[in-house]
């Protein structure tokens, strides 16, 4: 590590297995170490004790560092909600300024609302900078999810905190340029540097799926070469329109007789499965599974449409879905609702998808004749996978626009302190 290098403690509220880490922060971590960053990860594990033992951990660990990346974990408490959050926040902001101390750590990238608690305390105790990873706006999307009432109590305490964050944050990672125009209108975020960071995938893990045919993969998962696949990928309930996908599919499957569905997720199967057989899709027709972050790719490699659908409200302006960007690295175009995130404009300009407008068959009727005819130029695939590197490549968007900020918000504490040294 070369002296006077940027030194980082990254804090992430998901635990080290999670695939959201193993997908989006690890890769982030591993290229802001290969430009030289000096990286520290903090993660808090749920059932710690039990889900690891000493020997995990040391493999662990010492994985990451033969990465560059140090590892440190806490326990994660879920209930009861408010108090053990509190708690983790208190344990959080204790070891993250013990680090700080130790390791001379200077920058604080928290991701999301409760690591950005910990920051924010962290730094007041123990110095530094801090990064406000905001990756959606959490009270809104609590309130929108159904979780919290809202203008209930928790709502209005995070609103009061997000504030206090932004104020004591020194730059940002938004997902979107929609969300990105809502906080600078902010006076506390307009004159700080801010970079939109979409959710970006490493393409090494979709070319590592071309060395297996796609008619392999379809004989694997029991599905006819000449069928018409649809695909999700992803959780159910909550903001996800689960309802108004089970109808768009009906309607699908009643069009073409060919269709097949492929439902990949974590969440309870009977969410999704009993909808489609109530809606008269045949249980041979499609299936629900779960699968781990290196099996997506085959998943999509055997797909020909990709779904996404998520309830247009305030707080899915700031949305990145992963999903989108794993879509059109598989070369699938996308069929997604209207009001999320910068989709709209990125779907349609490009030309690598539909944007759904309605929820009734001739808006369905209409998605799937636009979807088809995407489908039968030549070029669909090449294109969606070039917007794909354009927009979400993980090396040349996400982690150049990372180490981009983390200059950033370094200059501005350089100059801060030489100015500090010339007043004496």
């Amino acid at each position: 590590m070369k002296s006077g290098s940027i030194r980082s403690l990254y804090i992430s509220y998901f635990g080290l297995r999670e695939p959201l880490v193993q997908t989006q922060v690890l890769p982030y971590l591993r290229g802001l170490s290969e430009s030289g960053v000096a990286v520290w990860l903090m993660t808090f594990e749920p059932e710690l004790k039990r889900s690891w033992n000493a020997v995990e951990i040391t493999r662990s660990r010492e994985q990451l560092a033969s990465q560059g990346i140090r590892w440190s974990c806490l326990p994660y408490h879920k209930r009861p909600t408010l108090p053990a959050t509190l708690f983790d926040i208190a344990r959080g902001t204790a070891s993250a300024s013990r680090l700080i101390r130790r390791e001379r750590i200077g920058l604080l990238h928290a991701r999301g609302y409760v690591p950005a608690a910990m920051a924010a305390l962290a730094k007041r105790i123990a110095g530094g900078r801090m990064i406000f990873d905001v990756r959606g706006f959490m009270p809104e999307e609590y309130v929108d999810a159904g979780l919290w009432p809202e203008n209930g109590l928790l709502y209005r305490l995070t609103k009061r905190a997000e504030r206090a964050l932004i104020k004591t944050s020194d730059g940002f990672v938004v997902l979107t340029e929609r969300a990105r125009a809502i906080f600078k209108t902010s006076r506390n975020a307009a004159s700080k540097p801010i970079e939109v960071i979409p959710c970006c995938v490493d393409f090494d893990r979709f070319d590592a799926a071309n060395i297996i045919s796609r008619e392999a993969i379809r004989s694997e998962l029991g599905i006819g070469v000449d069928r018409k696949v649809l695909i999700y990928v992803g959780a159910l309930g909550g903001w996800y329109l689960t309802n108004e996908m089970t109808s768009f599919i009906a309607a699908a499957h009643k069009r073409d007789h060919r269709t097949y569905t492929l439902i990949v997720t974590q969440s309870d199967p009977s969410m999704i499965s009993r909808p489609l057989s109530e809606a008269g899709v045949s249980p041979r027709d499609f299936s629900v599974t779960k699968a781990a972050p290196d099996r997506v790719p085959l998943y999509l490699k055997a797909s020909d449409i990709a779904l996404s659908f998520i309830k247009t409200c305030y707080s899915k302006v700031a949305s990145s879905p992963t999903k989108i960007a794993e879509y059109l690295a598989s070369g699938l175009p996308v069929l997604s609702n209207a009001g999320i995130g910068d989709l709209d404009e990125l779907i349609e300009a490009n030309r690598v998808g539909v944007i759904l407008r309605g929820f009734n068959n001739d808006a369905y009727a209409e998605a799937l004749d636009r979807v088809e005819a995407l489908r039968s130029e030549s070029d669909c695939g090449a294109r969606c996978r070039k917007i794909a590197r354009r927009c979400f490549d993980l090396d040349s968007v996400g982690t150049v626009r990372y180490r981009k900020l983390y200059d950033a918000v370094a200059l501005k504490q350089r100059t801060q302190a030489a100015s500090c040294e010339a007043a004496l």
